[in-house]
């Protein structure tokens, strides 16, 4: 059964996030026969990457061609897809979403899969060569690099974690504290990272070493005589950025909101139902470690629930009525 809301910019359900998440919510909405559209700002977190991987029958697909070929997906079963942004959300009867261009939608139900940004620490060339020598996931980027010589640039005591992990693919690791001090490790950190054989360098790191297009090496801050050596080897660096979640329309619908170590998001059940109801999120907009297969599942299970979530709904409007709804 569909029942459409009136008018032409009405919907059954908006999705606002055209990555791996929205795109799959998408696809299981418009299989479902629900008149859906799509908001794609066109911002996918892993642009940078060459390539995704650890997503079964995709590994090594470049993300760029995984979302069109999304895109082409969806459209086979009547979901448009806008590329807009959209800036502003209320609720009252349905949701009204506006779009930066000026169009206005609304929807029974919403969905919010805005993803997170990589905010990356100040350094000279870290930002230029991020997705492609200077990374953040091992599980995605690490069997193209093993075997190198790794660094992992700290940015909190946390990032021990980071550089005990890389240890899997690389026995040449050293750890820049970069603005962490010595004094922030714990004895336990001490211990791990000399047992994996983590080298561990103190000091701040003032840029990258680039040759021929390829990371050579790391450049503290000083000189080689205020102690030891100013450039270190280092073909792969690894970093956690700080992750900022796009999550400001969740929020400005009344969602409840939690603090988290990687930032606030919504308090969501399994299926990605926030406190509003009629309100969903998924994919990153819904948590930290969503990778890509990840939020793609987050965004096939919202949709699933959605549409079942509408069909009951109008059944038993249709019960109180007295009537009757076509199946």
């Amino acid at each position: 059964m569909t029942e459409n809301t009136a008018g032409a910019d009405s919907y059954e359900v908006i999705v606002v996030g055209g990555g791996a998440a929205g795109l799959s919510a998408g696809l299981v909405l418009g299989r479902a026969r629900r008149r859906t559209l799509v908001v794609d700002a066109g911002e996918p977190r892993n642009a940078p990457a060459a390539h995704m991987q650890g997503y079964l029958s995709r590994d090594g697909m470049s993300p760029a061609e995984f979302l069109a070929t999304g895109r082409e997906e969806i459209a086979r079963y009547g979901v448009e897809l806008v590329r807009d942004r959209a800036v502003d959300a209320t609720r009252g009867e349905d949701f009204t979403v506006t779009l930066a261009g000026g169009r206005t939608v609304r929807a029974r139900r919403l969905v919010v899969a805005t993803g997170l940004e990589d905010e990356l620490p100040p350094v000279e060339g870290l930002a230029e060569r991020f997705g492609r020598d200077v990374l953040h996931c091992p599980y995605c980027h690490g069997w193209e690099v093993r075997d190198q010589a790794f660094g992992v640039l700290a940015t909190s005591p946390v990032s021990v974690h980071q550089a005990l992990i890389v240890t899997q693919w690389s026995k040449d690791v050293t750890l820049f504290l970069h603005t962490v001090t010595e004094a922030e490790l714990s004895e336990e950190d001490r211990r791990r990272l000399a047992a994996a054989g983590v080298r561990v360098v103190a000091g701040e790191v003032a840029g990258l070493v680039v040759a021929d297009d390829r990371l050579t090496g790391v450049r503290l801050t000083g000189s080689a005589s205020a102690g030891g050596a100013a450039v270190h080897a280092c073909e792969a660096l690894f970093v956690a950025p700080v992750a900022v979640p796009r999550t400001d329309l969740l929020a400005r619908l009344g969602a409840e909101m939690t603090e988290t170590p990687f930032g606030v998001y919504p308090v969501v059940d399994g299926r990605g139902l926030t406190t509003v109801p009629g309100l969903w999120a998924a994919g990153n907009a819904s948590g930290f470690a969503e990778q890509v297969i990840n939020a793609a599942s987050r965004g096939y299970r919202a949709g699933a629930a959605i549409n079942g979530e509408l069909l009951m709904s109008d059944l038993d409007a249709a019960v109180e009525a007295g009537s009757s709804v076509r199946v």
